[in-house]
């Protein structure tokens, strides 16, 4: 069959304006959701970095910096990488190896550490080992190289400390505190400006010290380790050959050997989480989206097509052939869906920039990220818009085409009030494959829960597309007893609801849509966000809480011991370990916040109640650890039982599991000794002191002090990211869905304009017909809020039980302005163009 617009197609385009312009807006807005998120998820996977503090580095050595998991599938082994948490390190003997390759000028394992001042140098240092110098730039200025006891500071490092050249100045490492000689002054090179800049994730912020390559690796924690070892080649050579001949002399060692960009992301561990980010954005929820996208415009295209049976009805009964008719349907979308494609994409591109945008400005994409831009996602896009307009087209106009003529015009006239056999059963298995799944959901945990959650909603929306001329006329039947106290207006409007179910169903949908993933995205954080701030209060039970942005000194818990009247005082050091847990049927490695405890699991227990529920914290200690009572469910482990995790640096261990407690949402969800993490983490020093009982006044020289809901606050505040992501995806979804209801709501009105003028000509003032209108879609925002409630609740309960073990908590005000959003957005776009349309005069 031919998709060549014909003269229907052509005078179809021109006699129903109105229609192909809410077709032309629905495939737009899907061509924007569908090309923006698109956009970044080609950018996540072609994101990189460039190397800066091995810029002059040609080739880098460096570990894998991800844990692999392996699964058999269907077609064979297949791999999955997880970034790791903190650095996985290389033999520091391996720079020797590579020195010795030809073409090799230098080979240099280096290492970036934190390092405190003591009272003369207050604040926190960027630590290098002295040979990094020799591609970073750095150069002395003042002084010779450091030995071991020695020490180079830059210049703000030794004006903060007031120190010069030979003098002795207090510093505390991985190692301890001891007293170094200031054996000279450097002005750091690019490559150290660069390093000083990532060591303000890790401590360092205030200056940089370099130290004797002897002892850098013991100072940083890592005796005989090293971050990466960095290659200088020989004037002339090539890289890649270089890289190459590296690569078979440290064959067996378990080095990745790295050249051009890929050298950035060993030094910026953020780019393997970007990457996550932006996957999860434009894969994970880009794929929601577009079915989304792709659900609402389908409708939209069936309610175009369905508003012109009437033309179809005459065209047969004036003997155009079924084919003709297919024809015509098929070639209208091609008239509309590839320019409303184009145009959708521009916008895209745009919301693309600003979401990437406002993800780098809090820190979640590197800044040396840039947003990728090609073909790929705008042709999607557009394809997408043409085959959901070419399938609509064709089911919607299937049936006109395909009856006899006279069939045709009884239809025409009179809406069929029993839908369609299959498309019942299709909605009737719909809810029964959601209510499966919900029940699923229910008696499932964590990660489980949540992805049988989203089969629920999507589900019984799809439910909702296919039962809503039943659905909407019971609604109209409930919400009708209630219009009849309303006067003739709201009589009438209840009248005209139940004759007109499609056409009401087609209003509702979209209105349902958007209140059920609105709710769902935005209720989930707020169930969430409620719970965990419940446990931080109810699990934090210290009197003071110490904080400091460069980290504790290594002995702020003994100091703070000391000081008359504290009873117990326990540091913290936080970070994450990645747990394998089950999900789909499949094993996958979840990072989990990790905190490591400084004293026995009985001091932790009088500064912190974790509301342990088997077990006991007192055996907490090298090799025995407690867990939250989610992840023992979701990993099937239970006490006494070993647990397989992998520590900061990607290190395998399988600890004893000696409590379970109730509090690992608000608080870390795995609790271990802090020796157990010693040489795992890039920093030695803890991030927060618990202290129970005392005065606040003497802690103030280790650091910030506040007490446990001051800290419950700021622990809160860094959530915000998570927050601002699901309310963005909330926006993205809930605002496409809004706009698709209003442009339902639009083309409905105008394809009743003759409706209207009818009721006029028999003697309907022109406010008794607005009032009707008003009426009618105040049924729509409630019909449409109702089921979009209950559709969040029956997702929200099964997924929050599982995660929290608690039910949804719904905001009543948030969940007020959501549904009078939803009342305000159906009244305008009802009314305006009614008010439009009722301007013609009738006679």
């Amino acid at each position: 069959m031919s998709f060549k617009p014909n003269g229907l197609a052509r005078a179809a385009v021109g006699f129903k304006p109105a229609s192909f312009a809410g077709t032309f807006v629905a495939l737009m807005m899907s061509a924007l959701i569908v090309a923006a998120c698109g956009v970044l998820l080609e950018t996540g996977i072609r994101a990189s970095v460039p190397a800066e503090r091995y810029a002059d580095a040609q080739v880098v050595a460096a570990a894998d910096q991800s844990a692999r998991v392996v699964a058999d599938t269907v077609d064979g082994p297949e791999e999955t990488a997880y970034p790791l948490p903190d650095t996985a390190r290389v033999d520091a003997g391996l720079a020797a190896k590579a020195a010795e390759v030809p073409g090799a000028a230098t080979s240099v394992p280096d290492l970036t550490f934190p390092v405190h001042g003591g009272t003369s140098a207050a604040g926190g240092l960027t630590g290098h080992g002295w040979g990094s110098h020799a591609f970073t730039g750095t150069a002395l200025s003042k002084g010779a190289a450091p030995h071991p006891g020695e020490v180079v500071l830059d210049a703000d490092a030794a004006r903060t400390a007031r120190v010069g050249v030979g003098d002795t100045v207090a510093l505390e490492t991985a190692d301890g505190p001891a007293g170094f000689r200031v054996s000279g002054l450097a002005e750091a090179g690019a490559g150290d400006l660069a390093g000083e800049a990532a060591g303000e994730g890790t401590g360092g912020a205030g200056g940089t010290a370099w130290f004797a390559d002897a002892e850098a690796s013991v100072l940083a924690g890592h005796p005989g380790k090293a971050d990466a070892v960095a290659v200088v080649a020989e004037d002339g050579v090539d890289p890649d050959a270089l890289a190459d001949a590296v690569g078979k002399a440290l064959a067996g060692t378990g080095a990745q050997v790295l050249t051009g960009d890929d050298r950035g992301e060993v030094e910026d561990h953020g780019l393997a989480y970007a990457k996550e980010t932006l996957f999860a954005v434009g894969g994970s929820f880009g794929g929601i989206a577009t079915l989304v996208a792709v659900f609402t415009a389908t409708g939209t295209v069936a309610l175009s097509v369905g508003q012109r049976t009437r033309e179809f009805a005459l065209l047969r009964a004036v003997g155009a052939t079924p084919r003709q008719i297919r024809r015509a349907v098929a070639a209208e979308a091609l008239l509309v869906a590839p320019l409303a494609g184009l145009l959708g994409c521009l916008p895209g591109i745009g919301l693309a920039h600003w979401w990437f945008g406002q993800m780098r400005d809090r820190g979640a994409v590197p800044e040396a990220v840039e947003v990728h831009v090609s073909g790929f996602p705008l042709l999607a896009a557009v394809g997408v818009g043409l085959l959901t307009a070419l399938g609509a087209g064709w089911a919607a106009g299937r049936r006109p085409a395909r009856i006899r003529p006279g069939q045709a015009l009884a239809e025409a006239s009179v809406e069929r009030l029993r839908p369609g056999v299959v498309r019942t059963v299709l909605g009737l298995a719909a809810v029964g494959g959601g209510s499966v799944l919900a029940g699923v959901a229910a008696s499932a945990a964590g990660s489980d829960a949540a992805n049988a959650s989203l089969g629920v909603v999507m589900l019984f929306m799809l439910a909702v597309a296919l039962l809503g001329p039943l659905l909407a006329r019971l609604c109209a039947a409930l919400f009708g007893l209630l219009l009849r106290g309303g006067g003739a207006s709201a009589s009438l409007a209840a009248a005209n609801s139940r004759t007109n179910a499609r056409r009401l169903a087609s209003a509702i949908t979209p209105i349902v849509l958007a209140m059920a993933f609105a709710s769902t995205l935005v209720f989930m954080h707020t169930s969430e966000s409620h719970v965990a701030s419940e446990q931080l209060r109810a699990g934090v039970t210290a009197d003071h809480v110490v904080t400091a942005p460069a980290g504790l000194p290594a002995d702020a818990a003994d100091r703070a011991a000391r000081l008359p009247g504290v009873d117990a005082a326990v540091s913290l050091l936080d970070t994450q370990v990645l747990v394998p847990v089950r999900g789909g049927g499949e094993t996958s490695l979840q990072g989990t916040a990790t905190q490591g405890v400084s004293g026995p699991g009985a001091q932790l227990a009088e500064v912190q109640d974790l509301d342990v529920r088997e077990g006991g914290l007192e055996r907490l200690g090298p090799g025995r650890i407690a867990i939250d009572k989610t992840l023992a469910t979701a990993t099937d482990t239970g006490l006494g039982d070993k647990l397989p995790l992998h520590l900061p640096d990607g290190t395998k261990a399988a600890p004893e599991v000696v409590a379970v407690y109730g509090r690992g949402l608000g608080l870390p969800a795995v609790t271990m000794d802090r020796a157990s993490l010693d040489g795992h983490v890039t920093s030695a020093f803890a991030d927060t002191l618990l202290v129970s009982g005392g005065e606040a006044a003497p802690l103030t020289v280790l650091g910030e002090v506040t007490d446990a809901s001051g800290y419950a606050l700021a622990q809160n505040v860094d959530r915000e990211f998570g927050a601002w992501a699901n309310y963005t995806m909330a926006a993205v979804l809930g605002g496409f869905a809004a706009v698709a209801a209003a442009n339902t709501l639009v083309m409905t009105v105008l394809d009743r304009r003759r409706e209207l003028h009818t009721l006029r000509l028999v003697g309907s003032t022109r406010r008794q017909v607005l009032r009707m209108l008003g009426w009618e879609s105040l049924l729509v925002s409630a019909a449409g809020v109702a089921l979009g409630t209950a559709i969040a609740v029956i997702t929200l309960t099964p997924m929050m039980r599982g995660l929290t073990g608690e039910f949804p908590h719904v905001p009543p005000l948030l969940h007020a302005a959501f549904a009078t959003t939803a009342a305000a957005l159906t009244l305008a776009a009802v009314t305006l163009p009614a008010r439009t349309a009722l301007r013609t005069r009738h006679g």
